[in-house]
């Protein structure tokens, strides 16, 4: 096997996150569902963009937003996603590399306008997604770099990306080049809702091509329609190598094999914006593992990086998690 030249690369929806503070009455006012994510078109995106209130714009989407929490720990790292050479393109493609990423996809020049999602966080530190996918969801096949992949030690996919066909043979293109490298590939099932939509396939992807898989309680248990956790943790073994399985103020759960690490959450002051959480664990595990970390290790790399990200405003670590790291003694 050659030698990696990156820890991580990173496959997904390439977007704008424009986040703002708000109050639960705005919410009630213009019929947004708290707490969740709803895809919405681009007229509708233009109306609310129009009446939040003042934010900040960054390069998001849930993997690119992990690649970023790789690269804060000292990982080497490169992402993948679909962006238009329009002012917003601009913005996700020179953030993100701002941020230490390596990004390796062209602006497209033709078809709809760059994704953005526009979070509205409210003072109990819950956010609402609002999300137009714009050209985003258009990245297939033929946009894998194939140099890339084999490069990486491991290759994650964002299940967010997951809907359209040309995305899911993206993956399988992506998990084949992986595995032919020798590299391992990791999948975030992201939303219980996308389980909902392709649970069947989900579960055909992870059997077949995926050896760590990230998931929240939610997400998992619809994965297996378990009766609770603990029967959705017996039921994913066998599925892949790792499963580390988020639960919020409880913490994780690594199913590793035949061992299961519990990992503690790590306390934080004030919780002020969840927005991330859980892209910041799977950066912190998934730097650990490039790194060859044991997986209860890993666990508490990503613990690490998801209490620093809920602790302020918005989705990029303010201290760098290589510091909060080192703290901790890894």
């Amino acid at each position: 096997m050659a030698e990696a030249g990156f820890d991580v690369v990173g496959i997904g929806n390439a977007i704008v996150d424009v986040l703002a503070r708000t109050e639960d009455d705005f919410l009630v006012k213009h019929g947004l569902d708290k707490g969740m994510m709803t895809l919405i078109e681009a007229d509708r995106a233009r109306e609310l963009y129009d009446v939040m209130g003042p934010g900040i714009e960054v390069s998001g989407g849930s993997a690119a937003n992990t690649l970023v929490g790789v690269a804060s720990l000292g990982g080497n790292g490169a992402y993948m996603g679909k962006v238009r050479n329009d002012q917003l393109g601009g913005v996700f493609s020179h953030d993100i590399r701002a941020a230490g990423v390596d990004f390796r996809s062209w602006p497209a020049e033709a078809g709809p306008p760059t994704a953005r999602c526009l979070i509205f966080v409210t003072p109990d530190a819950q956010r609402t997604m609002q999300t137009y996918l714009g050209v985003s969801v258009e990245l297939g096949a033929d946009d894998i770099d194939p140099v890339a992949i084999g490069a990486a030690r491991i290759t994650y996919l964002e299940g967010y990306l997951f809907d359209r066909p040309e995305a899911k043979r993206a993956f399988v293109k992506a998990a084949e080049l992986a595995h032919a490298a020798d590299r391992k590939v990791a999948l975030t099932l992201s939303d219980p809702f996308c389980v909902e939509r392709h649970r069947a396939e989900f579960r055909h992807l992870v059997s077949g091509h995926v050896d760590i898989m990230f998931a929240n309680q939610a997400e998992i248990e619809s994965l297996f329609e378990a009766a609770d956790f603990d029967a959705a943790v017996g039921q994913v073994r066998g599925h892949c190598e790792i499963a580390a399985l988020t639960r919020g103020e409880n913490g994780a759960v690594v199913v590793a094999g035949e061992e299961v690490h519990l990992v503690d959450a790590v306390p934080v002051e004030r919780i002020t914006d969840t927005t991330g959480a859980g892209d910041l664990f799977a950066a912190g595990f998934l730097f650990g593992l490039s790194q060859g970390r044991d997986p209860a290790t890993c666990g508490r790399l990503g613990a690490i990086a998801a209490a620093e990200i809920i602790a302020h405003f918005g989705a990029r670590p303010e201290t760098p998690l290589n510091q909060l790291a080192a703290a901790a003694g890894l």
